[in-house]
């Protein structure tokens, strides 16, 4: 929200000076984003008329002006600027005048022509960015008087960050009863006239959208001069206030918008066909908008339409075949409230952000639209002239808000504080802030005004007294009270650990959105699992993540794109997968690229491949004291992951994730390089682990025999482990593969594999025939499950 400093003070009296104001601003809440002074230091600088003008004798792009400064005699000065020409009044800095900038204006030779001051643009005098030509002023402005005084300077524009709970402060009225709060003061407004009618023109309306726009007022006026220029005072503040003067009939609806808070549209009424239709768009709808797009709409848009035809995306921007032109007379003023809920999120839909959408998404004060219409039509008659014909009102008032009375307990507000604030003082907070305040037993009832959507619950009151009546003047304290430890259950790793351990192994932690784009998940096979969004932020996040690594991959490019040749990044968060509800997981997702090792000069340099994924994959499982209960698999795998170079993660048999190369197709298009490697696992199944439980040292020695094996090839080392141990259960305390053989004196399909058994009772020393019948229990189980044969 930006606006002009003296026209803020003309609402309301203002007992400190700009800085004051700002700082007092900010903390009540509304942050002073930017404030710029317009139009400081400018004595000497008055209106000028250009009575003359003449070529340069030594330049082209130079010409020679007579100008009138209402001193006598016309001053000779020198300009160079495009419209400078004869009749037009401008700003003049006579010699001796200093400028904005450190400009000091005095007597000149150009170009061997003597000039006496500069003609000036309005970026030269700091009250605007325009430097394309001088700042043209209308004709009636008085010759010779300085300039401040004519255009009301010195001012400033400032800037507020506003928070979408305050949406009344988007008009200068709602504004200036937070300051006439803080300062003591009362706004200067009263009832709005009735402007008078004198036209008979009428219009149908009807409201067929139900809640979404329940209320919807409009008027004609017939006979406005097209031709007639906004007033100087309107048009600066428009423009102290980031908007730019267009015409009479727009810079009225945005003044309004500007001090009220209530946007407006006019129509040209000679466009319009019957009834004004306020109903929901048909799918597939066109309109033509003023900005001169083709917005396509479905049914969630609110439409402005007439018996024929679409006429404007409601609460958002009109159309282009019915807007108000240079040969407009007849015009259709409306205004109206539209619930935020049918306007949010339309305007970014259409890739729009308009004036009027900031506001209606926010919520307007459903009583402003006729107050707004009057003030409206005050400002068109007396600039435009013309008939006014009667407002034409529709609403349905079953579906208008309606301000609920809130209690607030006096101790409540006297716990919450932590200080007491005077009963007077309460009161007048709430008076001067538009409120209705009934006393009570032990507090106060107070009703908001329809403006204040945010005034819900006690807790809402509390926040208001606290704003105004100052956070520096409540007391620092130290908050006390008993404090429940929340117990971190021993059968599960804390998150925080896993991330510890993680950066301990040399990891990254990366922290991506939760959205990515349709067209990311699609390169990586997964269109149709996320979640889309009813309202995203933009094309590019229009979906809620299905998986971490997509976005974990980009970040893995982003940092290769910077000379990053070694990356290790991990990701702990949520994946969202469709459903009704969206069913959400907390994941671990893992990419890996570049060298093994750090640069080093131990061991030679070699690149990441899948074991060493395979590795920090076990080192985590491990963690979890089962790593029994995980196993790798061949079959399963996702579409972005190498066929061979793959493995599904398991525990207990179903699928907790998968890791790997990526898919050398994907790794292309991604522009990787085929050392990417990737891991995704369900985060809940990683973070069990048993319990530690104490045993005793073990009294009785271990043995060991080794065995050789052939198996077909297919057949996995995880599988043939979970054949051993289930066969031999408690005896088998370990189990090592140290070999693996394929080649001559190997069957072609086959392979060896060498295994130490490591054998151990807790009751007794085991002997060699103990030892050699867990061998042929093992070998014999292996021959059943896995086509096995021992080698000789």
């Amino acid at each position: 929200m930006k606006f002009s400093e003296n026209w803020l003070r003309e609402l309301v009296d203002i007992k400190a000076d700009r800085a004051a104001l700002a700082h007092a601003l900010t903390m009540a809440g509304l942050e002073v984003e930017e404030l710029v002074p317009l139009g400081e230091g400018l004595d000497g600088v008055v209106v000028a008329e250009i009575v003359g003008a003449e070529k340069h004798p030594q330049a082209d792009r130079l010409q020679v002006c007579k100008v009138d400064a209402g001193r006598g005699e016309p001053l000779q000065i020198v300009c160079g600027a495009p419209n400078a020409r004869v009749g037009i009044k401008v700003p003049l800095a006579t010699v001796g005048a200093n400028l904005p900038g450190g400009i000091h204006i005095k007597a000149a030779r150009l170009r061997g022509v003597e000039s006496f001051g500069m003609l000036c643009s309005a970026k030269e005098l700091g009250i605007d960015a325009d430097a394309s030509g001088l700042l043209e002023l209308p004709a009636d402005a008085p010759v010779g008087q300085p300039l401040a005084t004519y255009l009301g300077l010195p001012d400033a524009s400032i800037e507020l960050k506003l928070t979408p709970n305050r949406p009344d402060c988007l008009g200068l009225y709602g504004l200036a009863h937070d300051v006439a709060a803080l300062f003591g003061s009362r706004v200067k407004t009263g009832e709005q006239p009735a402007a008078p009618v004198t036209g008979t023109a009428r219009r149908g309306i009807r409201l067929e959208a139900g809640k979404d726009a329940p209320r919807y007022l409009g008027r004609i006026v017939e006979g406005i001069d097209p031709a007639a220029r906004t007033p100087l005072w309107l048009a600066e503040r428009l423009r102290r206030s980031g908007l730019r003067p267009i015409s009479a009939v727009v810079d009225v609806t945005n003044y309004v918008m500007l001090e009220l808070g209530q946007p407006m549209h006019a129509f040209d009424n000679d466009r319009l066909e019957g009834d004004v239709v306020v109903r929901h768009a048909r799918a597939g709808e066109a309109l033509k908008l003023l900005d001169g797009s083709e917005a396509t709409l479905d049914e969630g848009f609110v439409l402005i339409a007439d018996d024929s035809k679409p006429l404007a995306v409601a609460g958002v921007m009109g159309g282009h075949d019915s807007r108000v032109t240079d040969a407009t007379r007849n015009i259709f003023l409306e205004a109206a409230h539209f619930a935020p809920a049918a306007i949010m999120g339309r305007a970014r839909k259409l890739g729009l952000h308009t004036d009027a959408s900031h506001r209606f998404e926010r919520g307007v004060d459903p009583a402003l639209p006729r107050r707004a219409l009057e003030r409206a039509t005050e400002l068109l008659l007396a600039i435009a002239g013309g008939k006014a014909g009667p407002v034409l009102v529709a609403e349905n008032p079953a579906d208008l808000p309606q301000p609920a009375p809130v209690t607030l307990r006096r101790a409540r507000l006297r716990r919450v504080l932590g200080v007491k604030v005077a009963d007077a003082e309460v009161a007048r907070i709430f008076t001067a802030l538009g409120m209705q305040v009934a006393p009570q037993t032990g507090g106060w009832q107070v009703t908001a005004p329809s403006s204040r959507f945010d005034i819900e619950r006690e807790e809402d009151l509390i926040e208001e007294v606290a704003r105004i009546f100052g956070y520096d003047n409540i007391p620092t304290a130290t908050p006390a009270g008993a404090l429940a430890l929340a117990a971190e259950p021993e059968a599960r790793i804390g998150a925080l650990a896993l991330r510890e351990q993680l950066a301990a192994r040399g990891f990254h932690e990366a922290v991506n959105l939760s959205f990515v784009s349709v067209e990311l998940l699609a390169q990586w096979g997964l269109g149709g699992h996320g979640v889309p969004l009813a309202n995203p932020l933009s094309a590019d996040l229009a979906v809620m993540r299905p998986s971490l690594l997509p976005g974990l991959v980009e970040a893995l490019r982003h940092n290769r794109a910077r000379q990053q040749e070694r990356v290790r990044l991990f990701e702990v968060a949520r994946v969202f997968e469709a459903g009704d509800p969206p069913v959400e997981t907390p994941s671990l997702a893992i990419v890996a690229c570049g060298a093994a090792r750090a640069e080093q000069w131990g061991e030679p340099a070699r690149a990441l491949d899948f074991f060493d994924l395979k590795g920090e994959l076990d080192a985590l499982i491990a963690w979890g004291g089962e790593p029994q209960r995980w196993s790798l698999h061949a079959d399963g795998l996702p579409g972005w992951l190498h066929p061979g170079r793959g493995a599904r993660v398991a525990r207990d048999g179903v699928t907790a994730g998968w890791f790997g190369a990526l898919h050398p197709q994907l790794a292309k298009a991604l522009d990787l390089g085929p050392d990417a490697h990737v891991l995704e696992l369900a985060l809940e199944p990683l973070l069990a682990r048993r319990l530690p439980q104490a045993q005793a040292v073990p009294r009785y020695p271990s043995v060991r025999r080794d065995i050789a094996v052939e198996v077909p090839e297919q057949v996995a080392w995880s599988q043939i482990g979970q054949v051993v141990r289930s066969t031999l259960g408690g005896v088998l305390k370990e189990l090592r593969l140290f070999d693996r053989y394929s080649g001559k004196g190997i069957e072609s399909g086959r392979k060896s594999l060498a295994m130490g058994l490591i054998l151990q009772d807790a009751s007794r020393t085991l002997t060699d025939e103990d030892a050699d019948r867990c061998v042929r229990e093992a070998v014999a189980a292996l021959e059943t499950t896995c086509m096995a044969r021992l080698r000789g």
